[in-house]
């Protein structure tokens, strides 16, 4: 049983990460403008948050659950702005070393900003509830055990989906100049910039 509930934990967090988003623009754009560890903490990060979002689901925690449901707006707003910020610092960056230095950003830093910019996205937190009801998750019999794998596998989940994105990434790692990287970071940041607007749009319709 335990087997299973981990494994259920570790499709569903591999399913959840999937979808291309801000995260996922970020964290090639780490990847390859500072260096794989840069984009693998990052993924950490986002698996992070999933794995919070899994608990709180699993834990039948409604007040958790209303809380954000009910100061989403201002979750999203928050999202919205940090996602805008990100993207025009992203823009107007200078590009002054190779990718392996990561040019004095720490990585720390790539894991908190990966954390709080996925915390700010309470459909995230709908998301789960719907995929673990379709996997069944929410009808078993939930003891600290149980609910113990199942988060650990939806980490596991989510980050070996990010361990792949950054796999992938790391073979054009050595194939990008100068110049390509600094267009790549011009590149992103309009991505993540263009997502924080449409979020902070979305408020307004």
């Amino acid at each position: 049983m335990a087997t299973i509930i981990l494994l259920k934990g570790i499709v569903i967090g591999f399913l959840i990460s999937l979808p291309v988003g801000p995260i996922a623009v970020l964290c090639i754009q780490r990847t390859l403008n500072m260096g794989r560890m840069h984009g693998i903490v990052t993924g950490l990060g986002a698996a992070t948050t999933d794995a919070i979002y899994s608990l709180f689901t699993v834990s039948g925690l409604s007040f958790i659950l209303n809380f954000l449901i009910e100061e989403q707006r201002w979750l999203r707003l928050v999202g919205g702005f940090f996602l805008c910020y990100m993207g025009v610092r992203l823009f107007r960056s200078k590009l002054v070393q190779r990718a392996a230095s990561g040019g004095g950003t720490s990585y720390f830093s790539n894991y908190i900003s990966a954390l709080l910019l996925t915390l700010t996205n309470p459909s995230a937190f709908l998301t789960f509830v719907a995929v673990f009801a379709s996997f069944g998750v929410l009808h078993i019999n939930v003891t600290h055990a149980s609910a113990g794998f199942l988060v650990a596998g939806v980490f596991v989940g989510a980050s070996l989906w990010w361990l792949i994105l950054n796999s992938i990434c790391g073979v054009f790692l050595k194939k990008l100049d100068y110049v390509k990287l600094a267009w790549l970071n011009k590149i992103s940041g309009i991505i993540i910039a263009g997502f924080g607007g449409f979020v902070l749009v979305s408020l307004i319709l």
